[in-house]
C-alpha cells in the first residue's frame, strides 16, 4: 500500500527525531497561518519534552505561551479560541493529565457544534499529550487513555508511530475541520528517527496504513506498539512459517474498519495488541466490529494483548506491557487452534 502523502517529493528533507517532527509541523504552522497560537503548561520555554523549543522567541510571547497549571482551564481557553476563529493548539503535558479536561473535551468541544445547530464550532482546536510508557513512569506518566475519548462523538482521536508520520497526522489535525486529540508516543520523541520534509505535508486521517503485507495472521497496533507488532511479525514468519500483515491504525477516531475487515477477510486471524487495560481498551471495539463483519472468514478466536487491569507499575513495568513474547505466543494459539 503507497504511503498517501502529499507533498513535493522533491522538497528538502531533513533528519529529525520524532519531537523534532513536532517542533517542525508546529512551526510550519505558526508561520502560515497568522491566528495560530500554540498555549499550555511551560511550552513557552520548550516544554518538559522539547516540542515547542525557539517557537515563542521566533513568533512572540502572543502565539506561544505559558497558561496556569490546569488543564481544564487551558481546554477552556481553547474551546473559546477556537470558536472566536483562531487555530489553537493546545497542550496537555502529559496524557494521565487529560482527566481535569474531560468535561470540556466531551461536554463542550466534542458538542459544540451539535449544540449550536452548526451555527459555531470549535473545530480548530488540537489538543496535544505526550502518551503511552515510557520505560519508568509509572502509575501517572504512562497511560494510554484513547479509549475514554473513543466513546465520544465529535472529536478525533490519533497516535503517530514515526517523525514522518507525527508531523504529517498533526497538521492533519490542525487543518481539520473537528476538535482532535493528538497522542504522541512520548518513548519514541527521542528513539525514532526519520528524513522528514520540511515544508508542510498532510497524512489523511482515518486511514490505517498497511505495512506488512501478509496472509495467514492480521496484526493491528497504534502508536509505540507498532514497532513490537514488526519484531513480533519478523519472529513469526522466521520460527513458525507464518506470515503476518502488520496494520498501523493511527486514527482511533472514527477508525478504518475497511482496512482491518478486509485485512482479516484475506488471513481469517486478527491480533490486536495496546497497552492500555485490556477491558474497555479500544481493542475491544475492532474485535467487535470485526466479529460482526467477518465472523464467517475468522478460522480462530481474535486475540487482543493488552495490558493488565491494573494501575500502570514501576518496577513491573515489563511484566504489564505487551511484549513481542506475549504477541508470538498469541499468534502461536491462533495458527494451532
Amino acid at each position: 500500500q503507497k504511503r498517501r502523502f502529499t507533498f513535493n517529493l522533491n522538497c528538502p528533507t531533513q533528519k529529525m527525531n520524532l519531537f523534532q517532527s513536532i517542533t517542525s509541523a508546529l512551526d510550519n504552522t505558526l508561520a502560515s497561518d497568522p491566528t495560530a497560537v500554540i498555549f499550555g503548561e511551560d511550552v513557552a520555554f520548550g516544554g518538559v519534552f522539547r516540542c515547542t523549543v525557539g517557537l515563542r522567541d521566533k513568533y512572540g510571547k502572543d502565539r506561544v505561551f505559558n497558561t496556569p497549571l490546569c488543564e481544564q482551564g487551558i481546554v477552556g481557553f481553547g474551546i473559546g479560541a477556537a470558536v472566536a476563529g483562531a487555530t489553537a493548539i493546545a497542550e496537555i503535558q502529559f496524557a494521565d493529565y487529560i482527566y481535569p479536561a474531560f468535561d470540556q473535551i466531551v461536554n463542550e468541544a466534542a458538542k459544540y457544534r451539535y449544540r449550536s445547530g452548526n451555527l459555531f464550532d470549535c473545530g480548530s482546536l488540537t489538543i496535544r499529550a505526550p502518551w503511552g510508557c515510557v520505560g519508568h513512569g509509572s502509575l501517572y506518566h504512562s497511560q494510554s487513555p484513547e479509549a475514554f475519548f473513543a466513546h465520544c462523538p465529535g472529536i478525533k482521536v490519533v497516535i503517530p508511530r514515526s517523525p514522518v508520520q507525527a508531523k504529517g497526522l498533526l497538521l492533519s489535525c490542525i487543518a481539520d475541520k473537528n476538535p482532535c486529540i493528538f497522542f504522541e508516543p512520548k518513548i519514541l520523541y527521542r528513539a525514532a528517527v526519520e528524513q522528514v520534509p520540511e515544508e508542510p505535508y498532510i497524512i489523511p486521517l482515518s486511514q490505517a496504513e498497511i505495512l506488512q503485507e501478509g496472509s495467514d495472521v492480521t496484526l493491528v497496533a497504534w502508536g509505540t506498539q507498532i514497532h513490537v507488532m514488526k519484531e513480533v511479525a519478523a519472529m513469526a514468519q522466521e520460527k513458525l512459517g507464518v506470515s503476518c500483515e502488520v496494520i498501523d491504525l493511527q486514527t482511533i477516531l472514527p477508525w478504518d474498519t475497511e482496512t482491518i475487515c478486509k485485512s482479516v477477510v484475506k488471513t481469517g486471524r486478527l491480533l490486536i495488541s495496546h497497552e492500555a487495560p485490556i477491558t474497555g481498551g479500544f481493542a475491544a471495539e475492532i474485535s467487535s466490529t470485526v466479529q460482526e463483519e467477518c465472523f464467517l472468514n475468522l478460522e480462530a478466536p481474535i486475540s487482543r494483548v493488552c495490558g493488565y487491569d491494573t494501575p500502570f507499575p514501576h518496577i513491573f513495568e515489563p511484566f504489564y506491557i505487551p511484549d513481542k513474547w506475549k504477541c508470538f505466543e498469541a499468534i502461536k494459539k491462533m495458527i494451532n487452534y
